[in-house]
């Protein structure tokens, strides 16, 4: 079976995956991927810029309300953008 993107465009993948990106200051970073990692299922980290402190959060719409909740929660100040 080959991979050829068309399920993206059926009905059933519309709208599941949430990609957020935010900004905080580079010491909190390795922080909020933790946390987040220990909140289990509702969303992953990636770093995207070090340096700026920018960062994805990849998460699902059914889930990114809850983390969003979460992180603003958090003990740092961050900014989604």
């Amino acid at each position: 079976m080959t991979y050829d993107g068309s399920e993206q465009s059926s009905p059933l993948f519309w709208d599941v995956d949430v990609i957020v990106k935010a900004r905080l200051a580079r010491v909190e970073m390795q922080m909020l991927d933790k946390l987040v990692e220990g909140l289990g299922h509702l969303g992953i980290v990636t770093t995207t810029n070090k340096a700026l402190g920018e960062v994805m959060i990849q998460t699902t719409k059914h889930c990114w309300p809850d983390l969003k909740k979460a992180i603003e929660q958090m003990p740092f100040e961050i900014e989604f953008i």
